[in-house]
């Protein structure tokens, strides 16, 4: 009786952990396969103590709000995607914290909304990226944004060490790392911006570089939008209202919607071009190296041969398709030493934006961490 007792215990004890061992197998697939999630950090400005502009009495931080949580709203139908926001209410975070909010999270990009003001009757949409500066507008346009830190930051000397918001000085100089960002900052401000030119018909006031605080703050592609000016009539009242916002809204996330698409394809490299100028028996074979260099002086979805004469005259250019995009990139080699006289050579020919990526066995890494090897 007991053998008995004991043969159906076993049994049953076999198929419990057959069972468990099921599911665990089952539950390990799909935390192998499962979907990577997107994070979007959305950024309304100002806030609180920190109206904004207020152009004909219309208040910025107001408008900026509801069109931030329309975006999210949007965004959080994907099941890809997961929306952090930096205020949800009338608050204002420091612009050190809305960065750090971003950086915390891992987010994949931080996108700040925010509206214009001018003296004139200026009007229309534009976006921007952290970059050197464009221009005396461009500038001013950026020290107004900052001026939040000089007047409602406490302490405001230690927390951004270095940085003067009013000073043409503090624009010379990107991180290593935000520079490897910029090329998909770009791309997704021009998402954005095409959105509003083409689709909402504004006034395009174009993809812009430039110094805001908000965005140096982060480590990940980050965009500054500037939905219109509230000092102009017509686009204030059509900014203030809910059909202004609810189609601004949707712009934006439509183009988040497809940079994430952008991302997904970019994971494999489609194509690889080598200029037929290359002298093979001289050039060293970098192909086989663990880690290689290279400058990109160009992104866009125009496919150009990669004659020296559409390059300035640099040679040995080399083309890579990434989703729809193809990067072009010059002085590729396994020495960061000469891809520095490579970017320097490019930035004489004109190439001012070029900056140097890193790439260890065929993926892009960061430059920084790749320089830290033994």
């Amino acid at each position: 009786m007991n053998f008995l007792q004991n043969n159906k215990f076993n049994t049953k004890l076999k198929n419990v952990f057959f069972l468990v061992f099921s599911m665990f197998l089952l539950c390990s697939c799909f935390t192998t396969f499962a979907q990577k999630k997107y994070t979007i950090v959305l950024d309304a400005g100002h806030g609180g103590k920190d109206p904004g502009n207020l152009g004909n009495g219309y208040k910025e931080k107001d408008i900026v709000l509801k069109v931030a949580l329309i975006v999210g709203e949007s965004l959080s139908k994907n099941k890809d995607v997961r929306v952090i926001y930096t205020r949800k209410g009338d608050t204002y975070p420091d612009l050190w914290k809305r960065g750090e909010i971003a950086n915390t999270a891992q987010a994949d990009l931080f996108v700040s909304i925010h509206c214009d003001s001018h003296t004139s009757n200026a009007y229309g949409a534009g976006t921007f990226v952290l970059g050197l500066r464009g221009n005396k507008k461009n500038l001013e346009i950026a020290k107004r944004e900052n001026a939040s830190i000089l007047l409602y930051e406490d302490n405001y000397k230690e927390k951004y060490k270095g940085f003067d918001p009013n000073s043409a000085e503090s624009v010379i100089g990107l991180s290593l790392l935000q520079e490897e960002n910029l090329d998909k900052s770009l791309e997704i401000a021009s998402l954005i911006q095409n959105n509003f030119t083409f689709k909402l018909k504004r006034n395009n006031r174009k993809v812009k570089q430039d110094n805001f605080q908000v965005l140096r703050e982060t480590i990940m592609p980050s965009v500054l939008v500037e939905l219109g000016f509230l000092t102009n009539k017509t686009e204030g009242r059509y900014l203030n209202s809910k059909k202004g916002q609810q189609q601004m809204g949707k712009s934006i996330a439509d183009a988040i919607t497809n940079y994430i698409g952008n991302l997904k394809m970019n994971t494999v490299v489609e194509e690889v071009v080598q200029n037929t100028e290359i002298d093979a028996e001289s050039t060293p074979d970098i192909a086989q190296k663990e880690v290689e260099f290279k400058v990109q002086i160009a992104s866009g979805k125009n496919k150009i041969p990669t004659k020296s004469y559409n390059f300035k005259g640099l040679k040995n250019i080399q083309r890579v398709k990434l989703g729809s995009y193809h990067k072009y990139y010059y002085g590729v080699s396994s020495s960061y030493q000469e891809v520095q006289k490579s970017l320097l050579i490019a930035k004489e020919k004109g190439y001012k934006t070029a900056f140097i990526v890193a790439f260890k066995n065929g993926e892009k890494v960061s430059v920084k961490e790749v320089n830290k090897m033994p």
